[in-house]
């Protein structure tokens, strides 16, 4: 059994959350406003602190997150020089006490922010890659329909070639962020879906980390 906890969309804010103990930490991208390196230098610095209070913190980037998408040397220069036990996921994934985590940073086109994709093909050959035996999906953004719902246009705005490679692969999780508002957890089709948004619509750092007892056969929150 692993206790994870799971935050997204801090957006310089990550020294406000109130964090449980637990094993493993992930954050599901939008660590900043815009990625710039007044911004990520904190996080980093952040991610160190917390490094010796998690056996593992894995992390993605979000579509405010724009010096990861760019490949800044400044940013590659400090990515190399993080804990060995923080771990940064772009398309790729890592194994840890025989959970396959995989993190992937993109999500529907939205205005001229990091990580966008139009929707259909490209969208889908990015989540093509998404191993079949992943056991924790990370991703920025959230499948259609699912903890995806925007209050200001009233409308449900995640990908669904997302949704798809989910029901197919089906990971025993799947946390993402990005729409702050939808907050919350739905299980369907075998899979927990976790919004770990930790900012709600006003951008407020609001709402508490998600935790859950991570076993081989159940996924159970931790209220406490």
């Amino acid at each position: 059994m692993k206790r994870i906890v799971f935050i997204s969309d801090t957006h310089n804010y990550h020294k406000y959350v109130q964090l449980p103990k637990g094993e493993i930490l992930v954050h599901a991208g939008d660590i900043s406003g815009q990625g710039k390196p007044e911004e990520v230098g904190p996080f980093f610095d952040w991610l160190e602190e917390k490094s010796k209070e998690f056996e593992h913190i894995i992390f993605i980037a979000g579509n405010h997150d724009m010096s990861f998408e760019y490949k800044h040397p400044w940013l590659q220069s400090w990515l190399s020089k993080l804990p060995a036990n923080v771990h940064y996921l772009e398309d790729s994934e890592i194994v840890i006490d025989g959970i396959k985590f995989y993190g992937s940073p993109w999500q529907p086109e939205f205005f001229d922010w990091a990580f966008n994709l139009p929707r259909g093909k490209e969208l889908a050959d990015k989540w093509a890659q998404i191993p079949k035996d992943t056991d924790v999906l990370i991703t920025h953004g959230p499948p259609y329909g699912i903890c995806d719902y925007t209050l200001r246009d009233n409308i449900h705005v995640g990908c669904m070639d997302l949704l798809d490679r989910v029901f197919l692969i089906q990971p025993k999780i799947h946390v993402f962020g990005h729409i702050h508002e939808g907050y919350g957890y739905k299980v369907l089709n075998g899979t927990t879906f976790i919004n770990a948004s930790t900012c709600n619509l006003r951008y407020s750092p609001d709402n508490d980390p998600v935790c859950v007892d991570y076993g081989k056969d159940s996924v159970d929150f931790v209220t406490d």
